[in-house]
């Protein structure tokens, strides 16, 4: 029966389970879960997964959902992911459970809502709200903060100090990501202050390329399509985070 992803590329999270199968040589079957039809609302993908959320899988008769425990069951249920995704070392993995669960309780609480308050809710037809916009800026702000004085010290490029990648990087680069749909003006604002997270998204996708790129392509074309700019051919053209790093990077 084979493994099973099921997905929308607009899904912050649903990008880094792509990247990550892609980035492993898992064999899988990507099936689209289309949030603008509101297909997550359908029985049948909520046989899957009863919360109606992307992204889940099922490998043979297993059923998973939530994002940080597919990414975990996936470097244990194949063979041939490296260890530094998820190290055997339980004081590493330790460390990486600590910014998995930091993740949802202040980025993603910051940056999701601050996308959807200020560019995709009017594009999808949900109400915008101001006030929550601003509180959620806050939020996102001092997150990327958090970022850059906590997680990203040490010797290596990557979070924990480590010189490879792990789920949290992959996890967490892919929700700053999504600030790719911003106003212009509001990205700047918001990023241009941060050197090092903007080093740490490029090593990412370093790490990680083709695949980052080409899984992130529906995301420059809704940049596109939301600001009515034209589609550039690659990546470094399309990504205003890989501009706002100094040029010798």
């Amino acid at each position: 029966m084979g493994l099973k992803v099921y997905v929308d590329r607009m899904s912050q999270p649903s990008r880094a389970i792509l990247i990550f199968c892609k980035a492993n040589g898992i064999d899988f079957e990507e099936i689209r879960v289309d949030l603008g039809k509101r297909q997550h609302k359908l029985p049948e993908f909520k046989a899957i997964n009863p919360l109606g959320q992307v992204p889940a899988i099922t490998d043979g008769r297993f059923k998973l959902f939530e994002s940080h425990a597919i990414l975990i069951y996936l470097t244990w249920a194949f063979p041939g992911v490296a260890d530094h995704w998820y190290p055997n070392d339980l004081s590493k993995r330790a460390k990486i459970h600590s910014v998995l669960d930091w993740h949802h309780s202040n980025l993603r609480r910051g940056a999701a809502p601050f996308v959807l308050h200020t560019i995709l809710g009017s594009a999808l037809g949900i109400p915008t709200n101001p006030e929550a916009a601003a509180e959620a800026v806050k939020v996102l702000t001092s997150s990327l903060s958090k970022l850059e004085s906590v997680w990203l010290t040490g010797k290596g490029k990557f979070l924990l100090g480590s010189f490879q990648p792990s789920i949290a990087d992959l996890s967490l680069v892919c929700e700053i990501m999504q600030l790719e749909l911003l106003h212009e003006k509001d990205r700047i604002r918001i990023l241009s202050p941060f050197k090092k997270v903007l080093k740490w998204i490029e090593d990412t996708r370093t790490a990680t390329s083709p695949h980052f790129e080409e899984v992130h392509k529906i995301l420059f074309r809704a940049k596109s399509k939301f600001h009515k700019l034209p589609i550039e051919a690659n990546y470094e053209s399309m990504s205003s985070m890989k501009a706002m790093l100094p040029s010798k990077l």
